[in-house]
């Protein structure tokens, strides 16, 4: 039997808030990317991690904010636990890769195909995966071409974001990212959802169930990674470096060397002198080997 599937209960307000959430993981993920690019390479691998959770986070934040929406007319849905928070795992991890991979190679076109090819599939595994650990009395089918069209979709915003981090620098340049990125994301997310139809099995008597709202499963397991974000947005709001795109340092120009290690900000490198009377054995010298 087909079932009756719909993916707007609250209308906009589910599209509207799961697209700000992805903003919102993009933005931070790109600007801590970035910001690896300018520091230490002992605090670079800190940034870059920071980065993937960041993405990873928003990504599953949005899927789930967005599968609020989401119900089935003849028959309750409730979600896997594990296997809903290992849809978060998979994002993290496979974001972390291709970001990693970025951040130590460069944007060179080999790791920013491969470093976005590994993204975009780790995208497109967390919205299938967390699709699997959705529990009803019935399964779901997809169209084939349509969820090749949304990984698709999926692998070309990861690379165009993976290349936007580490080649566009300042805040107004970084946010139109994010927005391209978060457009890129919920139109993925929105591709599967038209790939999807569900079939219930044939003792599911129409009307007759009942069950706990989506909302009522979903916001609980939300918390963690909404709070997650929250907290990564207030290191972000403390390093101008990351917001402004400057230079690392108060005092550093475009064109500055950079400061050797141990150097203390505002005083200058001390001139290297030449041992007493070097100069003066070599003048001596000199004479008898002409």
């Amino acid at each position: 039997m087909q079932g009756t599937v719909d993916g707007f209960s609250y209308g906009l307000l589910t599209p509207v808030v799961a697209f700000l959430m992805a903003c919102l993981g993009a933005a931070l993920g790109l600007r801590c990317t970035a910001r690896s690019l300018r520091t230490e390479r002992s605090f670079k691998a800190g940034w870059l991690a920071l980065g993937a959770t960041s993405i990873g986070s928003g990504i599953w934040t949005m899927h789930f904010v967005a599968m609020l929406g989401f119900s089935v007319e003849e028959a309750p849905v409730s979600y896997d636990r594990p296997l809903t928070f290992a849809s978060l795992a998979v994002a993290i991890v496979m974001v972390g890769i291709g970001i990693f991979i970025v951040g130590y190679r460069g944007a060179t076109r080999m790791a920013l195909v491969t470093g976005g090819t590994i993204t975009g599939l780790g995208v497109a595994s967390m919205h299938y995966l967390g699709m699997a650990g959705m529990r009803f009395e019935g399964q779901f089918a997809y169209d084939t071409v349509t969820v090749s069209l949304s990984v698709v979709i999926a692998v070309v915003a990861a690379t165009a974001s993976l290349w936007a981090a580490v080649s566009i620098h300042g805040f107004l340049p970084s946010l139109g990212a994010s927005l391209v990125m978060g457009v890129a994301v919920s139109g993925m997310h929105y591709t599967g959802m038209a790939a999807l139809s569900v079939h219930l099995h044939p003792a599911v008597a129409q009307g007759t169930q009942a069950g706990d709202t989506p909302a009522s499963l979903l916001l609980p397991m939300l918390i963690g990674p909404g709070c997650f974000l929250l907290l990564a947005g207030v290191v972000v709001l403390f390093d101008p470096l990351v917001v402004m795109g400057a230079p690392d340092g108060p005092d550093r120009r475009p064109g500055d060397r950079p400061r050797s290690a141990g150097q203390v900000p505002g005083i200058p490198v001390q001139r290297r002198h030449t041992p007493y009377g070097t100069e003066v054995r070599r003048e001596y010298r000199q004479p008898r080997n002409r």
